[in-house]
């Protein structure tokens, strides 16, 4: 199966690799390109949680942090290794299934996140929110010709839906599932996890179930 990763360009080498391993023929498209949003340090004194949400928010973060968390919440397992570690790591990966397990009342919390983030976690926990980076949305030439693509974030599946092609996608997760149908994409498979594991998990379920 010819398979189109769109991860943005240095954050495809491990699905790559894994879809390679089990023989598919895999190209690389990068959709979105992330940029960092200055480099003054963040201080988390005096917060009871941090909270990321992404791979990069956790990078950002790491790399720009002053202080000791006393507690951080991570949505996702790559997002909290991402991180150097976690104390929540919900059972659900979304803003949704992080609030349903974060212990109440939950103090003062920050969430570090991309600028245009779901403003869930801030409305619902009175949270401070600081913008670590943007996503900026890339439009190739062309396109591959594949048998399927992977969109891995809400922004991918934006953009993917304005190049008008009808390859068929696989999702990472419920957000980038919705945002890629309302861009009017047909989404085949989601994720049972959240991560690199689940989504080789749904292109091979794809690829078992596609005429041969």
């Amino acid at each position: 199966m010819r398979v189109v990763v769109t991860r943005p360009e240095g954050q495809e080498e491990e699905l790559v690799r894994s879809l390679v391993a089990l023989r598919h023929d895999v190209v690389s498209c990068p959709l979105i390109a992330v940029e960092p949003l200055g480099g003054e340090p963040v201080d988390v004194s005096g917060y009871d949680w941090v909270v990321v949400t992404s791979v990069n928010g956790a990078r950002e973060l790491r790399r720009r942090l002053r202080g000791t968390p006393t507690r951080v919440a991570a949505i996702g397992a790559a997002t909290a290794e991402a991180f150097g570690g976690a104390d929540l790591v919900p059972r659900v990966s979304t803003q949704e299934g992080l609030l349903a397990e974060l212990p109440r009342p939950a103090g003062r919390v920050l969430f570090a996140g991309a600028e245009g983030a779901r403003r869930l976690l801030v409305d619902e926990l009175g949270a401070d929110f600081v913008p670590l980076y943007r996503t900026r949305e890339l439009r190739p030439g062309s396109f591959p010709e594949a048998d399927l693509v992977v969109l891995a974030s809400a922004s991918a599946a934006r953009a993917y839906g304005r190049l008008g092609v009808d390859t068929p996608a696989v999702s990472i997760g419920p957000q980038t599932t919705e945002a890629a149908r309302a861009a009017g994409v047909e989404v085949v498979r989601e994720a049972p996890t959240h991560d690199v594991p689940g989504l080789v998990a749904a292109i091979g379920s794809a690829a078992c179930s596609s005429p041969s």
